[in-house]
C-alpha cells in the first residue's frame, strides 16, 4: 500500500523539478515562447493543487506570473486566435478561476469571459457536439472532453450559468454515443460524424485505435467535471456510470509492472510501449474517484499499483536530486499534414520524450490524490 505522505513528498519534489527545469511556466512541456497552451495549463493546474497541499506560496506566484504576462488589462489572451475555433484553448482557463480568487483582478474574468464566447460560437455537430477544431470538421476527439467540458462545468457554477451544465452534459453523453466500444468496454480516439476521413470507418465514423492517452483524457474529464455537475441533476449518475465503467476495465488491460500501453489493448504487440502518461492520468482519476466515492474503494490498489510502476519503471532521479518522468509520448492526433491515419503504426511512431507536461501534470496530481 502507498503511504500517503510517501505520495506527496513524491509530488512536491517533482513539483520543485519542474520547476527548476522551467523556471518560467511557459516553459513547461518543452515550451519555446509564451503560450497559452493547453500543455503548460496542465503543468500549471498541478502546481496550483501543489499549493493548496502545502500552502507554499511559491506554487501559486508561479502561475499568477504565467497569467499575468498572458493577459493584458482588457482580458486579451496573447496569441489567442478565437477564429481557429480550437477547444485546445479553453483548457488553461481552468487555471484563472483560482488566479481571479487569489487576485481579483479583473483581466482573468474578462479572459474567461472571451473563452465562453468562443464556445457560444463553436461549430457543432448536428447533435450539438463540439468539433475539436475548424481544421477537423465534423470530428470529437476524446481529447476535447478534457479541453472544454470542466471549464465550463466550473464557469457555470461560479458565474450561476446554469445552462451551461447541460450543454457539458451531453457533451459526454453524445461522445460516449459514438466512441464506446461494447466488446473491450474502451473508447475510440475519435468519431467522424461525415466519415469522410481516411481514418474514420466507413460505417461508424470511428477511429480504428484505443489510444491510451486519449481515454486518459477523457477518464480525467469525467471526474473533473463532477467536481461542478449538481447532485440533483438527473443525467449526473450516467457520467459516474461511465466512471465505474472504466474502472472496472482499465485493469484488464494493466501491465504487471502496473502500467498501461500506449496502444492500450495491444501490449504484446512489437513497438507497443509502457506510457507515461496513460498511467499517470489512470492513477488519477481511479484514485480521484475513489476519493470521491463514485468507486468501490477496492481500485485505490489499481492505482497505488500504477505509482509503483512509475516509480519503478519511468521515474529517474539525477544528481542534483530532481526526478524525470520518462516514456512521455509528445504528441497525438488524428488528420493534419502530415496525415496521422490512427493506425497501431502511427502511434507506437510518435516521438517520445521525457519530462511532457501533459505526462508529469497528472503524475502530481495522481501522487496528491493518492495522498488524500
Amino acid at each position: 500500500m502507498v503511504q500517503g505522505t510517501i505520495a506527496q513528498s513524491t509530488a512536491v519534489r517533482f513539483a520543485d523539478s519542474e520547476m527548476k527545469r522551467a523556471p518560467q511556466a511557459w516553459q513547461l512541456d518543452h515550451g519555446k515562447r509564451l503560450y497559452f497552451g493547453y500543455a503548460q495549463g496542465v503543468g500549471t493546474m498541478a502546481m496550483l493543487k501543489v499549493w493548496r497541499e502545502t500552502g507554499d506560496r511559491k506554487y501559486l506566484d508561479y502561475v499568477i506570473e504565467w497569467a499575468d504576462t498572458l493577459i493584458n488589462d482588457r482580458g486579451e489572451i496573447h496569441l489567442y486566435k478565437v477564429e481557429t475555433y480550437n477547444i485546445d484553448y479553453i483548457n488553461s482557463g481552468k487555471v484563472l478561476f483560482e488566479v481571479y480568487r487569489q487576485t481579483g483582478n479583473e483581466k482573468y474574468r474578462l479572459a474567461m469571459d472571451r473563452l465562453v464566447d468562443q464556445m457560444k460560437v463553436h461549430p457543432r455537430t448536428h447533435e450539438g457536439a463540439f468539433w475539436h477544431k475548424l481544421i477537423y470538421p465534423h470530428q470529437i476527439w476524446l481529447d476535447g472532453l478534457y479541453m472544454g467540458a470542466p471549464f465550463l462545468a466550473e464557469y457555470a457554477v461560479t458565474f450561476d450559468r446554469p445552462e451551461l451544465i447541460d450543454d457539458v452534459m451531453n457533451q459526454f453523453l453524445i461522445c460516449a454515443r459514438h466512441t464506446y466500444d461494447e466488446t473491450t468496454g474502451l473508447y475510440y480516439h475519435a468519431w467522424d460524424e461525415s466519415k469522410r476521413q481516411q481514418w474514420a470507418n466507413k460505417e461508424t465514423g470511428q477511429s480504428p485505435n484505443f489510444w491510451g492517452r486519449s481515454i486518459g483524457w477523457w477518464f480525467m474529464a469525467l471526474v473533473d467535471a463532477l467536481d461542478y455537475i449538481p447532485a440533483a441533476h438527473p443525467q449526473r449518475s450516467e457520467l459516474i456510470r461511465m466512471i465505474g465503467g472504466l474502472a472496472e476495465t482499465l485493469p484488464r488491460y494493466q501491465d504487471v509492472s502496473g502500467l498501461w500501453y500506449q496502444v492500450l489493448d495491444q501490449g504484446d504487440r512489437a513497438g507497443n510501449y509502457l506510457e507515461a502518461s496513460v498511467s499517470s492520468m489512470f492513477m488519477y482519476s481511479l484514485a480521484k474517484a475513489t476519493n470521491k466515492g463514485y468507486i468501490n474503494e477496492k481500485f485505490r490498489a489499481v492505482a497505488e499499483k500504477a505509482y509503483e510502476g512509475l516509480m519503478n519503471r519511468l521515474i529517474t532521479e539525477h544528481e542534483d536530486g530532481t526526478l524525470s518522468l520518462t516514456q512521455c509520448c509528445s504528441v497525438g492526433g488524428l488528420g493534419g499534414n502530415p496525415y496521422r491515419d490512427g493506425s497501431f503504426e502511427y502511434y507506437i511512431s510518435e516521438k517520445i520524450r521525457d519530462n511532457d507536461a501533459k505526462a508529469t501534470g497528472p503524475f502530481i496530481m495522481g501522487c496528491l490524490e493518492l495522498k488524500k
